[in-house]
């Protein structure tokens, strides 16, 4: 967005939407998906529906294919099948900027990297159409508020080097969000952290979700975080299955799927006594 009114106002239309809409608008669609990897199908059949709105869990073993679906559906990598951006075939697709992207390997840096949090976050607001000059004042009033967002405003000015892995990963989350993106995807952005942080950060991306109306996909190895935080859950393992999470869900029929039949994920609803509120 030009500057940091355009953006709120973006931001409002996209909440009253999600309150007022019915039907909530579909983000993502993909149909019949298979992607391959040196030849091999790494994902087939893949079939579902993203809503505005929607925060999605991404499970599976590793090897199953979640960061090889999340390349196909950012186009990084070729398929076959039908992919559908904010109702745009993925092939004619061209409003990156409603599409954020945390890669699981975004905080692995040159610990010596030069810039400060403020700087690194700044680099968010870098477009085409503004390559080569200085950011604008609303561009830094839009960086601070990503940094406010993801409770960073005091580090603005430490070395990104200096940070802890916890706090890399919301300073490239808080890159991604200075764009004030429609859909935000992340690949195990809380890999290697405690359970504090840990915490923290579901917290924190879901305000994000409820209160922007972000519609999230996330990848994560915590089964809890997702039954208890989120409201939807895909399951990878070339296969893909994906359900509504509600009471009724029985989670180790779903899990099973993709982690095999002797799989047993023990979960009651008071697991998420003192967990934030799900969407």
């Amino acid at each position: 967005m030009g500057n940091t009114k355009e953006a709120s106002a973006v931001r409002m239309s996209r909440i009253k939407r999600k309150e007022e809409a019915t039907v909530p608008a579909p983000v993502l669609e993909v149909r019949d998906l298979d992607v391959s990897r040196s030849g091999d199908i790494v994902v087939k059949g893949a079939t579902f529906t993203i809503n505005e709105g929607d925060f999605v869990g991404i499970v599976g073993p590793n090897g199953g294919g979640k960061t090889t679906l999340l390349h196909a559906i950012l186009g990084i990598l070729p398929s076959k099948g039908r992919i559908r951006l904010f109702g745009e075939g993925i092939n004619r697709f061209r409003r990156w900027e409603r599409v954020a992207y945390v890669s699981q390997h975004a905080i692995n840096f040159d610990p010596q990297f030069p810039l400060s949090v403020r700087e690194l976050v700044g680099l968010g607001r870098v477009r085409r159409g503004n390559l080569g000059r200085p950011l604008r004042k609303e561009d830094w009033s839009a960086v601070d508020d990503a940094l406010g967002a993801m409770d960073l405003t005091e580090l603005a000015y430490r070395r990104i080097g200096n940070l802890s892995g916890g706090e890399k990963q919301r300073v490239f989350v808080a890159k991604a969000l200075v764009r004030d993106p429609d859909l935000m995807i992340l690949d195990e952005p809380v890999a290697g952290v405690d359970a504090t942080t840990m915490e923290r950060f579901y917290q924190r991306i879901s305000d994000l979700n409820q209160e922007r109306g972000i519609t999230v996909l996330i990848v994560s190895h915590d089964l809890t975080a997702v039954f208890c935080r989120m409201s939807k859950v895909m399951c990878v393992n070339h296969d893909v299955h994906y359900a509504n999470i509600t009471p009724d869900l029985d989670h180790n029929e779903l899990l099973r799927k993709g982690y095999g039949e002797h799989f047993h994920f023990v979960f009651h609803e008071h697991s998420c006594e003192g967990v934030f509120p799900r969407p």
